[in-house]
């Protein structure tokens, strides 16, 4: 720790704890731009402050810059300039000191603390400050100090400020100082909106995300942070978990939105754009894009940014003031360009621009000469901050306007963008004039205009909900279901008769077995759902055959006509609102060649022998394997929405079709697999109409293989891994044992199963001692993986431990069998347990397998035991395309209507 306070640790506290406790550890941030040029302009501030000081005072006694408090006291200067003072751990700077008015002849002059401030108001933490130079000046001079000065501004302004409270309040914050120095635990972190031009920036977001902190989430104020902890709610993450969809009452304002952080967090752990009820765009005419740069201390305006669609980019204008006098004029500009525009509606984002608009109305007017009212464009203007909040939860930890639309793909031309360098920016081009300043700020004005416009368009995207339910990355909240506490599926009956009973209470059991013998209704009913609907389907489109003039063999021109055929094409067309019901009539001539007795279509198409097209087989193919509707489902909503009679048979054949047709991307995922450096593998039971059978499922992080086998024996995986030479991460089966290749074994099932042993025998101290070793070991080891990843070099230094732990347990004798049992489990397998220590991207668990496992269940339920061998290796054969799509962020319907038949061509002409 530093032992001394000085002026910028007093200044840093009163800005934030957190960023004065890591000044005191001696800890040095990355020197931002922002803080550069605040350090540059208020030394530069300082010294023009001195010259106009030393003016006022060219004829008094003046003591030379840098002399120490103690020196100036013993003389009679009129002024001071840069004095340093020292009390016990306190080190200021006093930026001037002035000789207070009456002074006695006879006595020492009583000095009056002077402070610099470069900007146009005074902020409490400059009075503050001030109470810190005077509090250490009061302890060295016997006369009171009942006020100070502080000059600041353009203008060099000096404004009495007294002490009397200030006193009291600095001593306060000197105390919590010195508290701060003793403790070694950091104050509690809270990310505020300061921290995007503070040099700790870096390494304060760092811990705040290490920790998943609550603070990251922006809006969000310091007494919720300490509600939520208080409700055991310590991260982001957790707080998402809180999230429930709630129902608006009647009595509720429509317009009043309620904002949620949990939804926020949730938003950022899903990554996922939520949207809350019906955000109002309100876009009425020709959008323009409104972002205003000013002086807020002065209330000053000094550059205005439009950004105007057209037809083929947009227009970027930008109007510059030089100071305030330029104000009017720029403003007038404005109007001028907005005159020109038909049906003017501006947009911006925060409030800022509001103020700005009704400023300039006060000030110069509400019409132009075109006779424009300003008053109807304010009405009419749309800040896009009002229609967010509430709404739309992007996931980003803050709702700014870089944030988001950095979220969506926009990229600054500067590389640390903020209000606050701009700011300072202009205080610099203030005092320089440079030109290149001034283009950058202009620079940074259009990037706000152009990230804006790309946020409207978003916007007018996921609005209205039809088109927000095809974003893939948008969640309607009304469409989120709460949790009830309701519980659906049979009910064990404890006698037969109970279960026959209830049977009989079945709804298709009663209306076909019993209302339709005593009911004529339910007995006409059943009679038309017999006969079903019998009408025929329009055709959509005809294509009508052409007229060949001669022989494709001999050019002949001795062609006649001998017959004509047709076929009908049953299809779907999909679009952006739906899907509808397509066919096609394929019309088709025959003639014959006189000369060479050819005979020859009129038109020549890719025929198939399939009555279904392409985009059929696609909405059934996703239906079953990705959806996991049963095929019984599939065929009646098929003919239920579409009024085609797709029977199961056709849904079995447009099945085994799409397995041919895809069946080169199913060996292009299997040869990508063997011939990569990771594969995790695990096997699960499945009925079939003949027996039982077993899946047995082969992933990396981008590739998934299913694989039927009629037994569990293991030369189903080491005839698919015969020539693999990666890393195999799967269970204790033994029978991968008899595979050559670098093995490591899913922790998490050791755990699980040692955690049962000490569960099943409670009181057995060898095992409990035995699962804390373990654990102890394991721990660190997952910490390293939690901060650096899977990385050699980062876990290698665990081994060692694993060493010492291997000698402690084979050297100690175990006298219970469960302790005998699970020393021999470790022996066994000592190869195979640490894999992970000597690789790089190895995991330590088998999840990603179990991952494809769950995803084979949701298929297991709708074949439900009815399909055979053949069917089942089909099914297996479309699942392993589906996952692979999943695992590599694929859109599996969109593959199969897209006609390719490789997964990495599909993929290449997503990217071109």
């Amino acid at each position: 720790m530093e032992s001394f306070i000085t002026n910028e640790i007093f200044s840093d506290f009163l800005q934030c704890r957190y960023k004065a406790y890591l000044r005191l550890s001696g800890r040095t941030g990355r020197a931002l731009e922002t803080h550069n040029l605040r350090g540059q302009l208020l030394q530069d501030y300082c010294t023009r402050a001195r010259v106009h000081l030393l003016r006022a005072y060219r004829d008094r006694e003046i003591c030379p810059p840098g002399s120490s408090l103690s020196s100036v006291l013993g003389m009679r200067y009129d002024l001071a300039l840069d004095v340093i003072a020292t009390h016990d751990d306190i080190v200021v700077h006093f930026d001037a000191l002035m000789a207070g008015p009456k002074v006695a002849s006879t006595s020492q002059p009583a000095y009056i603390p002077v402070t610099f401030v470069y900007e146009d108001k005074i902020r409490k933490a400059h009075r503050l400050l001030l109470a810190l130079c005077a509090s250490v000046l009061a302890r060295q001079q016997a006369n009171g100090l009942p006020s100070g000065r502080i000059v600041y501004g353009t203008h060099f302004t000096s404004t009495k400020v007294q002490l009397v409270k200030l006193l009291v309040e600095g001593e306060k914050a000197l105390q919590e100082i010195r508290l701060l120095k003793q403790t070694s635990e950091p104050p509690p972190l809270h990310m505020e909106a300061c921290c995007s031009t503070c040099e700790f920036r870096q390494i304060c977001r760092a811990t705040a995300i290490e920790k998943d902190d609550l603070s990251l989430l922006g809006g969000i104020k310091a007494k919720e942070v300490r509600k939520l902890k208080s409700r055991g709610i310590f991260t982001v993450t957790q707080l998402s978990y809180t999230f429930r969809p709630r129902k608006k009452s009647r009595r509720s304002n429509p317009r009043r939105a309620t904002y949620y952080h949990s939804l926020k967090a949730l938003a950022v752990r899903e990554k996922r754009i939520y949207v809350a009820g019906t955000p109002e765009l309100g876009m009425t005419g020709t959008p323009v894009y409104l972002d205003v740069e000013g002086i807020p201390d002065r209330g000053f305006y000094y550059l205005i940014g439009l950004r105007i669609p057209g037809a083929a980019t947009s227009v970027q204008q930008s109007f510059w003031a030089d100071d305030s006098a330029g104000e009017e004029t720029i403003w007038r500009e404005f109007l001028q360009v907005v005159a020109a525009i038909e049906h003017p509606q501006l947009f911006y984002y925060g409030s800022y621009e509001t103020t700005f608009l009704r400023r300039m109305v006060r000030r110069y007017g509400g019409k132009t000469q075109d006779d424009v009212s300003v008053d109807s464009l304010i009405k009419g203007a749309r800040n896009i901050v009002s229609v967010i909040y509430g709404h739309i939860y992007f996931p980003t930890y803050s709702n700014g306007l870089k944030d988001i639309a950095a979220f969506l793909g926009y990229r600054w031309s500067t590389e640390e963008p903020s209000g606050q360098r701009s700011l300072l920016l202009r205080h610099r081009w203030e005092i320089e004039g440079s030109t290149t300043v001034k283009q950058e700020l202009i620079a940074y004005n259009s990037d706000d205009c152009g990230a804006l416009e790309l946020l409207v368009k978003t916007i007018q995207q996921l609005i209205p909900v039809d088109t927000a339910l095809l974003h893939p990355d948008v969640v309607l909240v009304d469409s989120l279901k709460p949790e009830l506490p309701y519980r659906l599926g049979p009910v064990d009956f404890v006698l037969p008769e109970l279960d026959y009973i209830n049977k009989c209470a079945y709804w298709d059991y009663q209306r076909d077995r019993i209302y339709v013998r005593s009911n004529p209704r339910v007995r006409r009913a059943a009679r038309r759902k017999q006969r079903g609907n019998r009408h025929s389907l329009r055709v959509n489109k005809t294509l009508k055959p052409s007229r060949p003039w001669k022989c494709p063999k001999c050019d002949s021109r001795k062609i006649a006509k001998v017959g004509r055929h047709s076929k009908l094409l049953y299809d779907l067309r999909f679009s952006a609102g739906g899907v509808r019901r397509w066919i096609t009539k394929y019309v088709i001539d025959h003639y014959k060649c006189g000369s060479c007795s050819l005979s020859f279509p009129s038109d020549e198409y890719e025929w198939t022998r399939h009555r279904y097209g392409l985009q059929m087989l696609a909405y059934v193919i996703h239906s079953i394997i990705e959806v996991h509707i049963p095929q019984l489902k599939v065929s009646q909503n098929v003919n239920t929405l579409f009024g085609y009679r797709l029977g199961q048979p056709s849904i079995n054949g447009l099945k085994h079709r799409a397995t041919e047709l895809y069946r080169e991307a199913y060996d292009d995922i299997k040869n990508r697999l063997l011939n990569g450096k990771l594969i995790h593998a695990d096997e699960t039971h499945l009925s079939t109409r003949h027996g039982a059978g077993y899946v047995w499922v082969f992933t990396s992080m981008e590739e998934v293989i299913y694989l039927w086998s009629t037994t569990r024996e293991g030369d189903v995986a080491k005839d698919f891994l015969g020539g693999f030479d990666g890393v195999l991460v799967s269970d204790f089966y033994s029978a991968y044992d008899s595979i050559t290749c670098a093995q490591q074994r899913c922790l998490i099932h050791l755990i699980r199963d040692l955690n049962g042993e000490v569960l099943k025998e409670p009181f057995n101290g060898e095992m409990k001692e035995l699962v804390h070793e373990f654990a102890a070991l394991l721990r660190p080891i997952i910490e390293t993986i939690d901060r650096f990843g899977l990385k050699n070099h980062f876990l290698q230094k665990h081994k060692r431990s694993v060493t010492c732990f291997y000698k402690r347990l084979l050297a100690r004798e175990y006298v219970t069998e469960a302790g005998r049992k699970a020393r021999e489990r470790f022996r066994k397998n000592r190869e195979r347990l640490f894999t992970f220590l000597d690789h790089d991207g190895v995991p330590w668990n088998n999840n990603n397998a179990e991952h494809a496992i769950r995803a084979f269940s949701g298929l297991r339920d709708v074949i439900q035991g009815f399909s055979n061998e053949r069917g089942i290796r089909d099914y297996l054969m479309l699942l392993s395309i589906c996952q692979t799509c999943v695992y590599r962020g694929l859109d599996f319907l969109g593959f199969l209507r897209s006609g390719e038949k490789r997964l990495d061509e599909y993929t290449r002409k997503r990217t071109v």
